[in-house]
């Protein structure tokens, strides 16, 4: 489009071809890749058929098909986030794999065929005796065995587990007699799977207990295999409170010595550890070289022999590089728009990785050491690129000077441009977890919103992952205020450099950026004039009462503090509690099957904005949880947001049904 056909018009009214019908698509995730071979193999999520994740096969000729029938769901639930769902049993594909299955959460075995078809899966682990099922993750091939991590359910609510490292005999035995499953080791409460050294003589682990999250501390285990298999006593390496451990892996090529990421000096670096615990760095930076252990068996670095690895590394966005025996760095793709790199597999001469940017979105390269042109396994999604904002890092500084991490996407459309001295409105987004962190890339649900003309900052707040130990640990104790505080700290930053108009601010999160978003009305009740409130937290203390998942279920303390010596904090920081303050109108989404995050906490707090006389829409989906995943449930949401941000800032947006700021309904 030639800059005579670019049209003037107001924020918010520009049309665009992005529909909410686009951004509730999502896109193809492709994650847990595999050499097998000369293939490469990888699951993939597909929105498209129900969330399924697919096990997708790539022939040397490149070739690519799925290695499983329609029926097969390649994903675990282990600790609700789920982690490494499946293995090769050897470099010949004939060899086959073994997977869990989503439906069952058994473990199979299977031989593929031809690229679109598979021969018998076969389950592998029992039938699970205990209401709450069993739950396998984090595969190693061990002689005639898979030993692994099982989660055992032993309340149907899944709120008290018991877990262990195991033994699962390919030959099926197991999947009729439980006898048969071999219990290894159970050092800790929470684990990840068993890795064993390439001589066969060790075997080494992660662990931690309640109330430790994964990114407080980790011991980094390791024990001797006996000549039957058997592992003998158990002996931490290194790490502890205060040191995450978050990922160990043998050298190749040397025996007795590991790798491991450690943020002992407050970063996730890089170090050779031998077995009497000595540690050597091999790059010490500070950035991170790998993130929070949300999942079990995650890997941000490869080792492939002579000292040399494949990592990830950077502060916020992430570079693929090759970390030289000398402990020098060599990023290995020199294009500057990829800003995320993860899902990595080697063969020990090529790795394999993800990569996405703010214009790019979830493709799948394959990259030798040589710095060579990559070799595309799978394209990326290019569909409305030139409608994509041009997203970008910036640190804002607080009151007293602290660092506020944000990406910021202003509004873009190739078409339209707005009159001379309009200001753009702006919407502050609050990522869930809330020790996660976003990532830098192409975001249809943003661009929805940024190429109608609405500018959206997501603040990676105190607390996020990918920033040093430092910063998470500014939001110990301090959430419904560190985060409250770093996300104004971010939208007055951008009003002050004349990027944002202070009379249009929203605010919009879901769980624990919904609390977010929730809780900044409530202390921000000048700033924000519109909030999207997605399935929030809104009571901490009914909350914690109530009880969640296990691997959250101590995560308020560190959150907010431990109770009953907190109880104060607890009700100072609380949304429903401080509801009497809120003032701008909101939209409220909630799943009516919502187990996390219940629908009764939204029901007390919206009864309180009734008798204040605040302004609200309430839309309650009756076949969602925690988390919507239907189509149609996404669509009716990023209508009712933008009808509400519309009302609000002034403007209609062209082709978006009006939703009622005074109703509440259930869709």
């Amino acid at each position: 489009m030639t800059e005579t056909q670019v049209r003037t018009s107001p924020y918010g009214t520009w049309t665009s071809p992005i529909g909410a019908d686009a951004a509730a698509a999502g896109q193809k995730k492709v994650e847990w890749p595999a050499f097998v071979g000369e293939e490469v193999w990888w699951t993939e999520w597909r929105p498209g058929e129900s969330g399924r994740v697919v096990l997708v096969r790539r022939a040397p000729d490149g070739a690519v098909g799925d290695v499983l029938g329609p029926g097969w769901n390649v994903r675990t639930r282990v600790i609700e986030y789920g982690g490494r769902p499946w293995l090769p049993l050897g470099a010949d594909p004939a060899a086959g794999f073994v997977f869990t299955h989503w439906d069952d959460q058994r473990v199979y075995r299977a031989v593929p065929g031809g690229p679109q078809e598979s021969i018998g899966p076969e389950p592998i682990s029992p039938e699970p005796a205990l209401p709450g099922g069993a739950h396998y993750a984090d595969f190693s091939l061990v002689g005639d065995e898979v030993w692994c991590l099982r989660e055992v359910a032993l309340t149907p609510d899944r709120a008290q587990v018991r877990r262990d490292l195991v033994a699962l005999p390919l030959d099926g035995s197991a999947a009729t007699d439980p006898a048969a499953v071999r219990v290894l080791a159970a050092s800790h409460h929470l684990m990840t799977g068993p890795k064993v050294s390439p001589d066969g003589r060790y075997a080494c682990w992660l662990g931690w207990d309640h109330p430790r999250m994964p990114w407080d501390g980790t011991e980094l285990m390791c024990a001797p295999v006996g000549p039957d298999g058997t592992l003998g006593p158990a002996r931490v390496l290194t790490g502890g409170p205060g040191v995450a451990v978050s990922q160990a892996e043998w050298a190749p090529d040397r025996p007795g010595v590991l790798y491991v990421l450690s943020d002992t000096t407050g970063w996730w670096n890089l170090y050779e550890l031998g077995l009497d615990g000595s540690a050597r760095p091999l790059c010490a930076r500070e950035e991170e070289f790998g993130e929070a252990l949300w999942r079990i068996g995650a890997q941000w670095f490869l080792p492939v022999g002579g000292g040399r690895m494949f990592v990830t590394h950077g502060v916020g966005a992430r570079r693929l590089a090759l970390l030289e025996a000398d402990g020098s760095l060599r990023d290995l793709d020199g294009r500057e728009e990829l800003t995320e790199w993860a899902a990595l597999a080697t063969d020990g001469r090529r790795v394999v990785a993800s990569a996405a940017g703010p214009r790019s979105r979830g493709e799948l390269l394959l990259i030798g050491q040589d710095r060579g042109a990559p070799e595309v396994l799978r394209a990326a999604d290019t569909s409305y690129a030139d409608h994509l904002p041009p997203g970008h890092h910036t640190v804002f500084r607080g009151p007293e000077g602290e660092e506020v991490h944000a990406y910021v996407y202003p509004p873009h459309h190739p078409g339209f441009t707005a009159p001379e001295g309009e200001l753009p409105p702006y919407v502050v987004q609050a990522h869930g977890g809330p020790t996660t962190r976003s990532q830098l890339v192409a975001d249809l649900s943003t661009a929805f919103f940024t190429s109608r003309g609405i500018g959206v900052v997501d603040v990676q707040y105190g607390g996020s992952t990918g920033f040093g130990r430092a910063y998470r640990e500014r939001l110990r104790e301090g959430w419904g205020v560190v985060d409250v505080r770093d996300c104004a700290t971010a939208i007055r930053g951008l009003v002050a450099q004349g990027k944002a108009d202070p009379g249009r601010i929203g605010i919009r999160g879901g769980s624990a950026g919904g609390w977010t978003a929730a809780a900044s009305l409530a202390a921000e009740p000048e700033l924000y004039r519109v909030a999207g409130i997605y399935f929030p937290l809104l009571d901490p203390e009914e909350w914690r009462a109530q009880g969640t998942h296990d691997f959250e279920s101590r995560y308020l303390e560190s959150l907010i503090g431990p109770w009953p010596q907190a109880a104060a904090r607890y009700a100072q920081v609380s949304p429903l509690r401080r509801a009497d303050r809120v003032r701008a109108p909101f939209v409220l989404l909630q799943g009516l099957e919502d187990t996390v995050c219940p629908p009764q906490q939204t029901e007390r707090f919206l009864e309180r904005m009734r008798e204040n006389g605040v302004p609200h829409a309430y839309l309650a989906f009756k076949d969602e949880q925690h988390g919507f995943r239907m189509a149609q449930t996404v669509v009716a949401c990023l209508h009712a947001e933008l009808s509400a941000y519309g009302q609000v800032f002034g403007f209609e947006a062209p082709g978006i049904p009006r939703t009622d700021l005074s109703a509440a309904r259930r869709a």
